[in-house]
């Protein structure tokens, strides 16, 4: 379930207090982003701005609700007894990398309390802090969403490049990865990148699972209530036979593929 903000216990602080986070939303029972059941903490602000965004709402830095860190781990420590052997903590967005330190914080924490770190990431910022913050992340979900960076830039206005140097990193430390692709007709359905980005990605140690991530419509209601116009209007939803033919391309280079 998600938990409407105004239920969330938080203090109206300075935005650069280190003991909080800001945060979009709080899903205490989630199954989708990491392995197990999962808290998942969505933050606030992203620099993407991918045409498919189902949730434009989270993108402002500004926006959503300071939340302290403490009350997050208590949170967390909680719900320990449901995440069983696999379950744990993922952070998603908006994009987490923003709030880089603030997260070292929060995991170095709920590892003290032997709960399972994940985080859920775009990949745009490969830094010494961003690498601080993966020493405490026990899997990284990285969603690689275009691997021609004209594409790319197309589809979120940014470049790639950073994206897949962090996953380059992340392979040199030997840690595990999950890859995300987000499977848009028209748009990240091309045979030829989707082989390209099966092929970069095929020799790595560390991708334990492939994520296929059906473009969907759900997220149309908010663009229009927040007054903006959504730019993939009349893109329709992968039919199950072009799910099946990224599947079938990925599968040639990783064992562990799914379509979410």
């Amino acid at each position: 379930m998600y938990l409407p903000l105004q239920d969330i216990e938080a203090a109206h602080l300075n935005v650069n207090d280190p003991d909080h986070l800001r945060i979009h939303s709080l899903e205490t029972f989630g199954t989708h982003d990491g392995p197990g059941i999962r808290m998942v903490v969505f933050v606030q602000g992203c620099q993407f701005r991918c045409l498919y965004c189902h949730n434009p709402d989270s993108l402002d830095v500004k926006g959503g609700i300071l939340v302290e860190i403490d009350e997050l781990v208590k949170r967390a420590v909680r719900q320990k007894g449901y995440f069983g052997d696999s379950g744990g903590v993922t952070v998603s967005g908006g994009e987490p990398l923003l709030q880089r330190s603030k997260l070292t914080t929060f995991f170095k924490k709920l590892k003290e309390q032997g709960i399972h770190t994940c985080l859920d990431s775009n990949g745009k910022l490969n830094t010494p802090d961003v690498h601080e913050l993966l020493n405490h992340t026990d899997l990284l979900l990285l969603d690689v969403k275009h691997i021609d960076d004209e594409w790319h830039q197309k589809l979120t206005k940014q470049s790639n490049k950073t994206t897949l140097q962090l996953a380059a990193y992340r392979e040199s430390t030997g840690k595990p990865m999950w890859l995300r692709y987000v499977l848009v007709p028209g748009w990240t359905d091309q045979p030829e990148y989707l082989e390209q980005w099966a092929q970069h990605f095929g020799n790595y140690k560390t991708v334990e699972k492939v994520q296929i991530i059906p473009y969907h419509q759900l997220g149309i209601h908010k663009w229009e209530a927040m007054g903006l116009i959504y730019p993939l209007i009349g893109t329709p939803i992968p039919t199950y036979d072009e799910k099946e033919r990224a599947k079938g391309i990925f599968e040639k280079y990783f064992e562990d593929v799914v379509v979410v």
